[in-house]
């Protein structure tokens, strides 16, 4: 599968495994520049393990492309330098540091006056976190933890950032400003591929949206077409 022109990242015939156990099979996705693209789908569908193999956390076969480089063999830490970010669905803040402390080890690859820059950017984004920027990040609440693991991701200045159920827990008023940040992200030049359960909120702010059951794509196209194919408003919208 050749890479379209302005393509980001692009994942061609993936399958990833737990041992003998097949988790993904044969899934190929593409993520352009400047593009929200959504994974919806089923808990145990294989949305986080995608998420983990692209970020090198887990091996995967097939080829996984980004920037128009090769990453199938590249360490995380590099696939960060070139630009790729995941939040992990548990966050994994350092509850005993301050958030400001977890913000600058987000930028432990950059140089200072860049790591300045995108500090402020995160401030600006979310200033909830300077007003608490000297607070312990486990005496955050759940939505302030979520401004705070995105924050720290983009501290390294990526041009693709992956979400895994970034509304996981949180009050619906949060979400919408997730989901703020999120379309703010895009407009700033930060490419989106967000896993997300909350089907309607990600539908609606996504470009684009892959459908993922047992470890398959089993529909993607435009993100309108497809919240009003019959199948995932039965399944994900809960509309009959």
């Amino acid at each position: 599968m050749n890479a379209a022109p302005g393509t980001l990242l692009q994942v061609s015939d993936a399958h990833i495994a737990y041992g003998k156990v097949e988790a993904v099979r044969g899934v190929s996705l593409e993520v352009a520049e400047n593009e929200i693209v959504t994974i919806i789908g089923a808990n145990g569908a294989g949305k986080t393990t995608l998420l983990n193999a692209i970020m090198g956390v887990l091996p995967v076969s097939g080829r996984v492309s980004f920037a128009s480089q090769d990453m199938t063999r590249l360490e995380i830490e590099d696939r960060v330098a070139a630009g790729l970010s995941l939040v992990p669905e548990h966050r994994e803040l350092f509850g005993a540091m301050g958030v400001e402390d977890n913000l600058r080890l987000g930028a432990f690859r950059i140089a200072k006056t860049v790591a300045a820059t995108s500090l402020e950017r995160v401030y600006t984004l979310f200033p909830r976190l300077k007003e608490r920027r000297r607070q312990l990040a486990a005496t955050l609440s759940g939505g302030e933890q979520q401004m705070l693991a995105m924050g720290r991701a983009l501290m390294g200045a990526p041009k693709l950032l992956m979400l895994d159920e970034p509304s996981l827990g949180l009050a619906p008023i949060i979400v919408a400003d997730i989901f703020r940040t999120i379309g703010e992200l895009r407009q700033s030049g930060v490419s989106v591929l967000l896993v997300e359960q909350n089907a309607q909120a990600a539908l609606q702010i996504a470009d684009r949206a892959y459908v993922m059951e047992l470890g398959e794509f089993i529909l993607n196209g435009p993100a309108k077409e497809v919240a009003a194919d019959p199948r995932v408003a039965a399944s994900y919208l809960g509309f009959a």
